[in-house]
């Protein structure tokens, strides 16, 4: 595509307001937009595929997080995957696939600093789901946050997520003794079993969490890596052997109640356990970044870790596509095709 063909409006996706509760789509704004051209050390990019993760529901509020919220009126940003439409950069030329954070648009102009070269190795998607950010998410959480060792047993929530599938799998290759998933529904359990290779897992909705999980690993557990927080979270605790580790990545139970929520009420087993429980942001370490992709990238390659992607067609349907990763709609990466 030459500079003379790029349109001059196109498609973005803004916040209109500000969630109370569970979002809906009069939070969102679908809008045309001038598409600008790209300064020195910029590129346009016009964008292929883009992720929506449970995070941003976080930033739709004005709350104070370790990320800045999105802003009122303006368009929505996150992770995308797109070609290089014009360049005026030394480090990529058109056509050239790149990586970036302004997703949630059509056309988006980069600084060449925050873009990144995609390969041609693997479809565009995977660089949004298993080999990008769930991926590393899972890695660094199991590997380095939980301390995973083989002949450990691992219970993982929101496991047929865009980062839990991927975790299971992790430990499983890895030489866990024992792999515990829970998911949402019984085609999701059974995705996890039947094709994931976890060892047992079950369906949240079917009766309390604590009673299911010590069915499933009646000698407890020494790791869990917690997607869900709440009820899942005190129930790990109950199971966890002494010295079990616990990785928090992210408490989607948690994102759309209104009124604080009481936390675990067994918290007196971290001493009597002497349990380790670690909070933490993936983009905290970019110093593993190589080390996942070695670890990560050959068993993709190989066929021996699998990954599933959820997808739905044109920027429009973005917000919808964000909604069903609230609910939970997913089996593994939710990711637009635009």
């Amino acid at each position: 595509m030459s500079d003379s063909s790029v349109p001059s409006t196109g498609v973005e996706i803004r916040l209109a307001s500000r969630p109370q509760g569970w979002p809906t789509h009069d939070n969102f704004e679908i809008a045309e937009a001038p598409v600008a051209r790209p300064g020195s050390g910029q590129v346009l990019v016009r964008n292929k595929v883009m992720s929506v993760d449970p995070y941003m529901r976080g930033r739709m509020s004005a709350a104070k997080s370790y990320v800045a919220p999105f802003e009122v009126g303006e368009p929505m940003d996150g992770g995308a995957v797109g070609e290089v439409v014009v360049s005026n950069s030394e480090q990529f030329t058109t056509g050239q696939l790149v990586l970036h954070s302004l997703g949630w648009r059509e056309y988006a102009v980069v600084n060449e600093s925050q873009a990144t070269a995609v390969p041609d190795e693997a479809p565009p998607s995977t660089y949004l789901s298993v080999l990008g950010m769930p991926g590393m998410t899972a890695y660094v959480g199991l590997m380095d946050k939980a301390e995973f060792q083989a002949g450990d047993t691992v219970f993982v929530s929101g496991a047929a997520g865009a980062v839990g599938s991927i975790v299971g799998q992790l430990a499983k290759l890895n030489g866990a003794k024992r792999v515990i998933g829970s998911a949402g529904s019984a085609e999701k359990v059974r995705h996890l079993t039947e094709e994931l290779g976890f060892d047992a897992a079950f369906n949240y909705k079917d009766g309390p969490v604590a009673e299911q999980l010590r069915t499933a690993a009646p000698d407890g557990i020494d790791v869990y890596f917690d997607n869900v927080g709440g009820d899942h979270l005190e129930a790990a605790i109950a199971a966890m052997n002494d010295f079990g580790r616990i990785a928090a990545c992210g408490a989607i139970s948690q994102y759309n109640v209104t009124e604080a929520q009481p936390g675990p009420r067994n918290m007196a087993h971290f001493v009597t356990k002497r349990l380790t429980m670690r909070g933490f942001i993936v983009n905290d370490n970019g110093h593993l970044k190589r080390e996942f992709f070695e670890h990560v990238a050959p068993l993709v390659r190989e066929g021996k870790l699998r990954y599933e992607e959820t997808t739905v067609d044109g920027l429009r349907n973005a917000p919808e596509a964000f909604l069903g990763v609230l609910r939970g709609d997913n089996t593994g990466k939710m990711i637009v095709n635009i």
